[in-house]
């Protein structure tokens, strides 16, 4: 790995570094991009915000506020999962893998496998630059031996892996259960996506949080410090940053509850009064009670979780879940069948 490439909006930012081994690449969606799909989702029937607009510094440093929180239970748990099976999970990974993880935030659950997977580079991917840079750079402080390539871009429509990466065995590290924000068609077709940056030998590890109480699912998203509250009405303040839109955030409550019927948590931000908002040169009007639908977390059963993997050509090779069976940890590796085929 080369002397660190950052961007010129690093440099200017005050985040640039004189560490070898780190590269930054900023291949983030234009404004123009990400205002034509927040307009859209607002123009549908139920109004829609992708969540990962969630993720501006602000709302990346309250995500990690969240994890800490006593309901929020998923990161407390995959993390102790990791550390209790980091050399089985090495061992799946394989040593001197390249280990890429979409959606990375600050790599803190990473740092729990490094010293074990000891991978030739590590490549977090998120959309926030500048908590990217931050990450980046403060894990390359405190693993002088490992190749840091960050990449700033929207990992959900980002078709290839960046250049430069060395040779290796590709492992996708995506941690959170995050697969469980998109709807299962969509989860199944990003698994798709992702196989076609892991070649023929690649794997990927997957956390994915499991159904369970409603009561402790509707805890864990609506905890009492108000953290989640403040992290889901937070969007609106990076869409107005997006798109030059005037959302005042005290016209939105912070709503989220459990779908039974769905399996699935449901974040809302609800309009408390009847009012107009304008973004770019179009109006937005909102009735009381009205919502925008922010995200969605689905909670899956080991079985239907292996359907659907299945149906996107991965087979699971080891999986790891705490006493309870709360949250779960996934090794996936490429149907040998699947490859037969495309061969």
């Amino acid at each position: 790995m080369h002397k660190s490439a950052l961007s010129v909006e690093s440099v200017e930012s005050g985040l640039s570094s004189d560490l070898g081994n780190i590269v930054f690449d900023n291949l983030h969606p234009t404004q123009a991009d990400s205002s034509r799909e927040i307009e859209n989702g607002l123009n549908l029937k139920q109004k829609f915000i992708n969540p990962k607009f969630f993720y501006d510094t602000r709302g990346s440093e309250l995500f990690e506020q969240i994890t800490s929180t006593l309901e929020y239970y998923p990161t407390r748990i995959e993390r102790s999962i990791l550390e209790n099976n980091a050399e089985a999970i090495a061992n799946c990974c394989g040593l001197n893998c390249v280990l890429i993880e979409p959606g990375s935030g600050s790599s803190e659950k990473v740092r729990l496998l490094l010293d074990q997977i000891e991978p030739s580079a590590y490549v977090p991917i998120d959309i926030a630059a500048e908590f990217l840079q931050r990450s980046a750079k403060k894990l390359a402080e405190e693993f002088p031996w490992l190749n840091v390539h960050a990449v700033c871009a929207d990992f959900a429509v980002f078709g290839d892996v960046p250049e430069r990466l060395p040779e290796g065995k590709r492992v996708i590290f995506y941690p959170g259960s995050t697969l469980g924000n998109m709807i299962p068609d969509e989860a199944q077709q990003f698994l798709r996506y992702l196989r076609g940056w892991l070649g023929h030998d690649g794997g990927a590890l997957i956390g994915i949080d499991l159904h369970k109480s409603a009561d402790i699912l509707n805890l864990a998203y609506n905890d009492k410090q108000g953290v989640t509250a403040a992290f889901n009405i937070n969007v609106l303040n990076n869409i107005n940053h997006l798109t030059n839109a005037n959302f005042k955030t005290d016209n939105f409550e912070h709503y989220a509850f459990y779908n039974e019927e769905k399996q699935r948590i449901e974040m809302h931000l609800v309009s408390v009064l009847d009012h107009i908002v304008r973004l770019g040169d179009n109006a937005i009007a909102f009735s009381e009670g009205e919502s925008i639908h922010t995200e969605n977390s689905y909670k899956y059963t080991l079985e239907s979780f292996r359907e659907l993997i299945e149906g996107a050509g991965f087979v699971i090779k080891s999986s790891w879940l705490d006493e309870d069976q709360l949250f779960s940890v996934h090794y996936l590796e490429l149907d040998g069948r699947d490859i037969e085929n495309q061969t």
